[in-house]
C-alpha cells in the first residue's frame, strides 16, 4: 500500500508495492520493506527451482536482506554487498542436507534510500530490475545477468529483445546459483523531486516496455511524476501488463513490483 506520509527535510517518499500470482499455481516472488528513521530498504526477489524451492529461496533472500539492513541500516555500497552476501549465505545453508532444494535460487534487487540526504543506492543479481526515472524518462536501468544480455553485449544477438528471446530465462547469476558473479552495484546518487524508482520482477517488465512505463508514469500524474502517486503508477503498470498478457497465449508469471515517487520535503 502507498504511504504518502514519509518525509524529511531531504526528500519525501511515496512508496507502494504489489505482488500477484499471475497464471501460476503459487507465487514464488517475494518483496519487503523496512524503515529505520530516514533510511529505507526495499527488496524484490524472484525464486526458481521447483514449487517449494522457488518460494523458499525468494522468501529467504528477502528476509536476509531486510534482517541485515535492520541490524546495520545505511545507504552505502559496503552495506549493499553485505545484504547480498547475507542472502546468499542463508540460501546456501538451507540447501545443506536437503536434496529437494538443491536447485533453488532467486534473483534479487534491493534499493537503499536515505530521505535525509536525498540519496538512493542499489544492487541486483539476476533479471529482477531497477529503474530510475527523471523528468518522466528512464535515466538508469540495471542490466540483466542473463544469457540474452551477454549475447547482446557481445554483438552476437543484435536487435534481440530480452522480453521475447527463446533463451530469455537463462541466467548466469542469482542468489543460490553456482556462480562467482558479484552483484551489480549503484553507488549512492542524488535524488530530485519528481524522480521515480521501479523495482520489478520479470513477470512485470516482460509485459511493459520502457516507453509504456514512462507513459504509465505520465498517466499517474504528469511527466516527471511531479503529481503522480506510487499507487497510481503501479495500478497503471499492472493494467498495461494485464492487457498485454491477455492478448498472448503465454502463461502469465508471478509479478512483483515496488514503486517510489520522490517529492519535495
Amino acid at each position: 500500500m502507498a504511504d504518502p506520509t514519509l518525509s524529511t527535510r531531504g526528500v519525501a517518499l511515496d512508496i507502494a508495492e504489489v505482488s500477484r500470482i499471475g497464471g501460476r499455481s503459487s507465487n514464488q516472488d517475494a518483496c519487503a520493506r523496512s524503515d529505520n528513521g530516514a533510511l529505507v530498504c526495499l527488496v524484490v526477489a524472484d525464486g526458481a527451482g521447483g514449487h517449494e524451492g522457488g518460494e523458499i529461496a525468494s522468501a529467504l533472500a528477502v528476509q536476509a536482506v531486510i534482517g541485515a539492513f535492520e541490524r546495520s541500516p545505511g545507504c552505502t555500497q559496503a552495506l549493499l554487498r553485505a545484504l547480498i552476501a547475507r542472502a546468499t549465505l542463508d540460501v546456501q545453508q538451507q540447501k545443506i542436507g536437503r536434496p529437494q532444494l538443491a536447485a533453488m535460487s532467486a534473483t534479487v534487487a534491493t534499493v537503499l534510500l536515505d530521505r535525509a540526504q536525498g540519496q538512493a543506492a542499489w544492487a541486483h543479481l539476476g533479471d529482477t530490475r531497477i529503474y530510475l526515472f527523471r523528468n518522466g524518462r528512464v535515466l538508469h536501468a540495471t542490466r540483466d545477468h542473463s544469457l540474452v544480455q551477454q549475447l547482446i553485449d557481445g554483438g552476437l544477438a543484435v536487435g534481440a529483445d530480452p522480453r521475447t528471446h527463446k533463451r530469455r530465462n537463462v541466467l548466469y547469476a542469482a542468489i543460490g546459483a553456482e556462480s562467482d558473479v558479484p552483484p551489480s552495484l549503484q553507488p549512492p546518487l542524488a535524488l530530485l523531486p519528481g524522480d521515480a524508482i521501479l523495482i520489478c520482477s520479470d513477470g512485470l517488465w516482460e509485459w511493459v516496455t520502457e516507453d509504456v512505463m514512462e507513459a504509465c508514469l505520465a498517466v499517474a500524474g504528469g511527466a516527471g511524476a511531479a503529481t503522480a502517486t506510487a499507487q497510481a503508477w503501479l495500478d497503471a503498470l499492472c493494467a498495461a501488463a494485464d492487457q498485454a498478457s491477455a492478448a498472448s497465449a503465454d502463461t502469465r508469471d508471478n509479478y512483483t513490483a515496488q514503486a517510489v515517487i520522490v517529492g519535495a520535503p
